[in-house]
């Protein structure tokens, strides 16, 4: 294999702007979790305050890991996210593991979620029609626009993003305005520090990490951002940020609105919600704002990912079809796959189930990450470091801690998933080892 982690010679992508780079993370950030974790969250805790407090923490350890993605990107400003990152810390195998978790299910399954999300929601316009047909119409058709590439993709993803925040922000601001019928006090009690240190918040605290899944979406691009040291870190607090805002308004809402006794258990937080603030017409609202919404996420996803394919493409000689691109900049090859990928999950509707298993895998690769730049700040001082991680090494330490809680959590609640995570991982080291064992003895093989 070449010289893996190395950024091409040339720059063939266009450049992406900060504002599109920023709204690829508040795209790919605010999905269906924000919109449906608190029914379960509020059966076990009862306090207004604990639960705004959960969500804010949740965001929190996302700005964590924002730092902390954000000075090993600004080392190393290649696209492809964890496989430029872990190949940089640990090596190629490690890069090459996450490399081909990304590119095989990593971004493909959460986009098949979306896309099957966007369908059932899709009925409140469109009542009758299947969620199948309008899943793989939305998929294809954010397929097409990327292939077209340039500053349309750009501009579309921006034009997005800003329709879905307007959107939420209008929920917001006419969810506080209608008066409140739910019965949460939000004042902090006696009893709030029992319940911020129970079992019952560090679960929940599993679940609101995520919803804040994306964080680190524009690490993925960073090669293509015309000043990665300024724009990057940017993209990340300013997205992470607004997410954080977005997600304990958005909250607060859904409990000052409804009842909780009305919210417990139940998965369609929103929509029950929306009928209290917009009456009996809210349902079909709120399904439409979170159908919307899903457009720039899958958008975001499909943007990103292929960047992972593109970097291992260009490393490893047997997948050099997949770093091609167009005169465009886009990707073509690693654009289809992913879409071919995310199709197939819909029509087997087997993404609930490759998603259960992956989520220990993209966790571990995560921790894995920022277990990096602790590693190289040890190992390697007197690497230059555009970007310092901010409140270094507390905020690494946080995140290292909150997401070895999820994994340990995982491994406990759902261990054959767990198990499953795992061996994907050891399927990509060995198939590092055959493909690097190739292109040895390809090497070693002399000119006839």
């Amino acid at each position: 294999m070449s010289d893996i982690g190395d950024p091409p010679a040339t720059r063939t992508a266009p450049l992406v702007s900060t504002r599109a780079a920023t709204s690829i993370v508040i795209a790919d950030m605010v999905g269906v979790g924000v919109f449906t974790s608190l029914g379960f969250q509020v059966t076990d805790i009862t306090s207004g305050f604990t639960l705004l407090l959960l969500w804010f923490v949740g965001g929190v350890v996302a700005l964590c890991g924002a730092f902390s993605y954000a000075e090993l990107a600004a080392m190393f400003p290649r696209s492809s996210g964890e496989y430029n990152f872990l190949t940089r810390a640990y090596g190629p195998a490690f890069g090459f593991m996450a490399g081909w978790l990304s590119a095989t299910v990593g971004f493909a399954t959460p986009v098949a979620l979306a896309a099957m999300a966007f369908g059932q929601y899709a009925q409140a316009i469109l009542p009758g029609t299947p969620p199948l047909p309008l899943g793989l119409a939305v998929v294809w058709g954010v397929t097409a626009i990327r292939l077209v590439g340039g500053r349309h993709g750009d501009a579309i993803q921006v034009g997005f993003t800003l329709l879905k925040l307007a959107l939420i922000v209008l929920f917001i601001v006419a969810g506080f305005a209608g008066g409140g019928g739910g019965s949460t006090d939000f004042a902090p009690s006696a009893a709030d520090p029992g319940q911020i240190f129970s079992a019952s918040f560090a679960v929940s605290l599993v679940f609101v990490m995520y919803a804040y899944t994306g964080w680190n979406a524009a690490t993925y691009i960073v090669g293509d951002l015309a000043d990665p040291p300024r724009s990057l870190p940017r993209a990340l607090f300013v997205g992470t940020g607004v997410v954080l805002v977005l997600y304990v308004a958005l909250n607060a809402v859904f409990l000052y609105t409804t009842p909780t006794a009305e919210l417990a258990g139940q998965i369609e937080v929103a929509l029950i919600s929306g009928r209290h603030v917009f009456g009996e017409a809210g349902g079909r609202l709120v399904g439409i704002l979170i159908c919307l919404g899903l457009i720039p996420t899958i958008s975001a996803m499909m943007w990103i990912g292929p960047s992972v394919t593109v970097a291992m493409g260009e490393d490893a000689p047997l997948l050099r079809m997949f770093a091609r691109r167009a005169r465009t900049g886009v990707p073509v090859a690693a654009t289809l796959l992913q879409a071919v990928v995310a199709s197939l999950l819909l029509l087997t509707r087997s993404f609930e189930a490759v998603l259960e298993f992956i989520q220990f895998s993209l966790i571990l690769c995560s921790f894995l990450t920022v277990l990096g730049v602790i590693r190289l700040r040890i190992t390697r001082p007197d690497l230059p470091r555009p970007v310092r991680a901010w409140g270094y090494p507390v905020t690494p330490l946080i995140f290292l801690g909150v997401t070895l809680f999820m994994l340990v959590h995982l491994v406990a609640s759902r261990p054959l998933q767990s198990l499953a995570g795992f061996l994907l991982m050891l399927a990509g080291l060995l198939l590092f080892v055959v493909a690097d064992g190739l292109a040895r003895r390809r090497d070693r093989t002399p000119m006839r």
